[in-house]
C-alpha cells in the first residue's frame, strides 16, 4: 500500500530586525522645529530627521533621548513630553520610534558630527526630504 505524500507550502520566515528609537522635537519660542542632516555612510544619506538615535539595550528611553541629544546637538535635555510613538517599516528594519517634543534645554544647538541644522515652521518643511517614518509627525506637528 501505498501512501499519497501531501506536499505543503510552508511561509518562509523572514527575519525582520526591530529597533527602537527616540527622536527630539525641539522647537523656538517661533514655533520652529529643529530638523538635522543625515551625513556618514548611514541609510538615507542626505536626507533630513529630527535628531536621536537607538535605545541601547537595558537603556531606558528618556536616557537614550538625552544621551543622543546630547551626542549630536551639544544640549542637555531639561524637560520633555511624549509626543507620538510610530512604527514604520523599511525594507531591512521595523522601527519604533518615540518622537518627544523637547520643552527646555541648555547650550546652543550645534551639528556636533558636522551635520547641517534648519530650523523651520511645520508647514514648511518638505516631507520628501525627511526620512520616511518622520511624515506622520510633520503633519500631526501643524494641528499643534
Amino acid at each position: 500500500m501505498r501512501f499519497r505524500e501531501e506536499i505543503q507550502a510552508v511561509p518562509r520566515q523572514i527575519d525582520i530586525t526591530c529597533c527602537c528609537v527616540v527622536a527630539g522635537i525641539l522647537r523656538d519660542c517661533d514655533g520652529r522645529v529643529l530638523i538635522t542632516e543625515r551625513i556618514g555612510d548611514h541609510a538615507f544619506v542626505d536626507l533630513w530627521e529630527f535628531p536621536g538615535g537607538k535605545i541601547k539595550d537595558g537603556e531606558e528611553p528618556l536616557s537614550a533621548l538625552k544621551r543622543e541629544l546630547g551626542e549630536e546637538l551639544g544640549i542637555e535635555v531639561l524637560t520633555q513630553t511624549l509626543f507620538m510613538n510610530l512604527e514604520h517599516n523599511y525594507p531591512d528594519r521595523l522601527v519604533s520610534i518615540d518622537f518627544y517634543l523637547i520643552n527646555t534645554w541648555t547650550n546652543v544647538p550645534k551639528g556636533m558630527d558636522g551635520q547641517a541644522l534648519k530650523w523651520l515652521r511645520p508647514d514648511a518643511i518638505e516631507e520628501e526630504l525627511l526620512l520616511p517614518a518622520d511624515g506622520p509627525v510633520v503633519q500631526a506637528l501643524r494641528h499643534l
